[in-house]
């Protein structure tokens, strides 16, 4: 198909800051606005590994990350209420602004059916907590966290579909776009796969983090400059729920940061999802681990990532690679993803099914391949992570068991991030970048914040 469409506003990408930057563009405005996303609609989104006894059959277009609603579509929903995490506006923006856009965004959600109580509000208890974590070398990070649940971030995502398009906005989705199209520094339209032009006066650039190494690749055909963010690499682990149970019962997330002694390198704990499940998702071409929890159903594990963080220094400017480079060499070991026992590991030895059978954990993740981590993960990751493991476990005795459940590798592919404005414009004119994907955010909260940033935007233009 091939052919000529005009609007006042193109967005690229149906993730929550291309879903926010339309929801105010058309609610403040007449301008006309097309949203073009390259996967299905969310209904459409059906994972052969979420139905029952079902099985990753390699997608070529992940249906956990693509399509309406981005990958927040189906994590686990949890809204960070706080400048602390999920990004960079605070650095871009200010912190006064971030914080009101972030309240903003709460509304918003909780206008489309987000419900339920706000955890790590409890004072008293945090503080004692907090010196504990003190005590054992980690450092707490207490914000406050709205849970969503993975199947109602569903309901309010397709709740916000329904409310665009009836105000009009012009919705494509399996629309890959392929290049961005710019005449004397001012951005003109796009094109998509498919041979169609989408010309407009205004681009949003939101891909998400599945889509960050396409936007890579239009900056450097655009020669926009580029800063190499951090590589964040590591595993997910899974134990009794009952292990943590005093921490997420209080926060819900507890987020905890610490520096090895070997090396001095930052570990975090990311996406604790209480009750839930392990589940593998595609990124182009290789396979790595996440995690779910739900609103209303349970399992008896926890599970959570430990990521090593990296800031890498020139000629090194492919975070991305590196990343799918160690993600890569587990799947041709194990076929898919690997999980190997706490003990096993440190013992420098393989699990085994055999093995795998007399942990006191039952894998949430059925179809991981029972592994040995040593052979994937470079040394230094793994010496940072045990000492994570070990300083947890002064603050939640069980934590460091032989039984725990490691599974690898999980990566964050966050893009090499653009530099823009505290408009979030790029330097073509009004061509603006938004969400995880543009290395500006890291979570739901701050990408649906950037998308109110960018609307503003467009919208001091034009009204």
């Amino acid at each position: 198909m091939t052919g000529v469409e005009s609007f006042d506003i193109i967005i690229v990408g149906a993730g929550p800051a291309g879903i926010f930057a339309a929801l105010e563009l058309s609610q403040h405005s007449d301008l006309s606005i097309a949203i073009l996303e390259k996967g299905p609609d969310i209904d459409r989104r059906v994972c052969a590994a979420r139905l029952p006894g079902g099985r990753c059959i390699h997608c070529k277009t992940c249906f956990l990350l693509s399509g309406w609603g981005g990958a927040g579509a189906f994590s686990d929903g949890k809204l960070t209420l706080s400048p602390a995490v999920g990004g960079h506006l605070p650095q871009i923006i200010g912190a006064d602004r971030t914080i009101e856009l972030i309240r903003r965004v709460d509304e918003i959600y909780v206008g489309f059916g987000a419900s339920g109580p706000v955890h790590g509000t409890q004072t008293d208890e945090i503080e004692a907590l907090d010196k504990r974590c003190a005590l054992a070398g980690l450092r707490l990070l207490n914000v406050p966290i709205r849970h969503l649940g993975t199947e109602r971030s569903a309901d309010i995502l397709r709740a916000m579909r329904v409310e665009l398009l009836h105000r009009g906005v012009h919705i494509a989705d399996r629309t890959e776009v392929t290049s961005i199209l710019v005449e004397n520094g001012r951005v003109t339209g796009v094109t998509t796969a498919s041979g169609e032009t989408f010309c407009g006066d205004f681009v949003v650039v939101a891909p998400g983090r599945e889509g960050a190494q396409w936007l890579s690749g239009a900056a450097a055909r655009l020669e926009l400059s580029l800063t190499v963010n951090p590589v964040d690499l590591g595993i997910r682990v899974e134990l009794p729920a009952e292990v943590l149970r005093p921490l997420t019962d209080l926060l819900y997330e507890p987020k905890l940061h610490y520096y090895s002694r070997a090396f001095d390198d930052k570990v975090r704990s990311f996406c604790v999802c209480p009750y839930g499940e392990v589940v593998a998702e595609w990124v182009d071409d290789v396979m790595t681990v996440n995690g779910h929890s739900y609103a209303d159903r349970r399992t008896t594990n926890t599970n959570f990532a430990l990521l090593v963080s990296k800031n890498f220094t020139e000629p090194f400017k492919d975070p991305i690679a590196y990343g799918k480079s160690i993600a890569r060499l587990a799947n041709l070991l194990s076929g898919g993803i690997i999980v190997q026992r706490l003990g096993d590991l440190e013992l420098g030895r393989r699990s085994t099914r055999q093995r795998l059978a007399r942990s006191i954990v039952t894998p949430t993740l059925e179809e991981a391949t029972p592994g040995d981590l040593n052979l994937v993960l470079p040394y230094r990751y793994v010496v940072n992570l045990l000492e994570m493991l070990h300083a947890m476990d002064g603050i939640a005795p069980g934590v460091a068991s032989r039984h725990t459940l490691l599974y690898g590798v999980e990566v964050k592919f966050y893009s090499s991030r653009l530099k823009l404005t505290p408009e979030l414009e790029t330097q073509v004119s009004n061509l603006f970048a938004a969400g995880d994907g543009a290395g500006v955010t890291r979570g739901l909260v701050q990408a649906s914040a950037s998308g109110l940033v960018v609307a503003q935007a467009v919208l001091n233009r034009t009204l």
